[in-house]
């Protein structure tokens, strides 16, 4: 699925100040693009907003050239799946039944799910490698079983397009590699159009060819993260002072090491 934003602004209710102000971005079916940026620069906001969940103040929002305002939330919701950073399951339910949540918007009123739907549930959990856990309690998995079972819900939705927030957070760094190799899988064999946003620049620039730098509701930059990640733009963005290198295994890659504020 292709995305095209056309001057896409959004503030909140009773709110002065625009949170996002005329972004435009275009990305092609099959792409997979990172947006970084410092905390309250727009990123969850924008994210919402490509979902469906928020309305734009003002421009438009196309996916592959249907406007997304004249579309019907459970048609989004066939073709668009969210991994938000945080999900709350007050119930006791499995997590192979947190998973089944993923074909809602397939399910016909009073009527539970088919066969068809239960054959999605097994691919998702199957591809995210994850079915000796379909039997234990959501609430009692750990972070990363969470995050990868959230991740196969929304696998189980069939999605052409997949937006994360923060798909890392909150994660160990064993757990944030397994996300993200997961992620770029679901890119190579199924064609998915991913877009995240990253909070840490080295997975971003790690796992990510295209990334977008996003400052007080603007985009600052886009491009490779070669080009995006410059000396310059991450200490004039994020107000700290970095060393921008090669990465270690990968001359084209860049690596970003923090100073203190106080030198050592």
């Amino acid at each position: 699925m292709s995305i095209e934003l056309k001057n896409l602004s959004y503030r909140y209710e009773n709110g002065q100040n625009f949170v996002l102000k005329q972004v435009n971005l275009s990305i092609e079916r099959g792409h997979v693009l990172a947006i970084a940026g410092k905390n309250g620069s727009g990123k969850t906001t924008l994210i919402k907003l490509m979902s469906g969940v928020l309305k734009p103040s003002e421009g438009q929002i196309h996916l592959d050239g249907s406007t997304l305002g004249r579309m019907k939330r459970r048609e989004v919701a066939q073709q668009v799946a969210v991994v938000p950073q945080q999900f709350n399951m007050p119930f006791a339910f499995t997590l192979r039944e947190v998973v089944l949540l993923g074909r809602t918007p397939f399910l016909k009123p009073f009527s539970g799910e088919g066969k068809g739907d239960n054959r999605a549930v097994d691919r998702a959990i199957a591809l995210i490698g994850i079915d000796e856990l379909k039997g234990r309690f959501f609430n009692e998995l750990s972070g990363g079983e969470r995050q990868k079972a959230i991740l196969a819900l929304a696998l189980a939705q069939e999605p052409k397009l997949l937006l994360l927030d923060e798909p890392t957070a909150h994660l160990d760094i064993n757990h944030q590699v397994e996300v993200l190799e997961l992620i770029r899988k679901l890119n190579r064999e199924r064609g998915l159009t991913v877009l995240a946003t990253m909070h840490d620049l080295n997975l971003a620039s790690l796992y990510f060819d295209r990334l977008i730098l996003l400052n007080e509701g603007r985009i600052v930059t886009e491009g490779s993260p070669r080009q995006v990640l410059s000396k310059e733009r991450v200490e004039d963005v994020f107000r700290t002072d970095v060393v921008v290198e090669a990465h270690p295994t990968n001359a084209n890659v860049p690596h970003i090491v923090l100073l203190p504020m106080n030198r050592i």
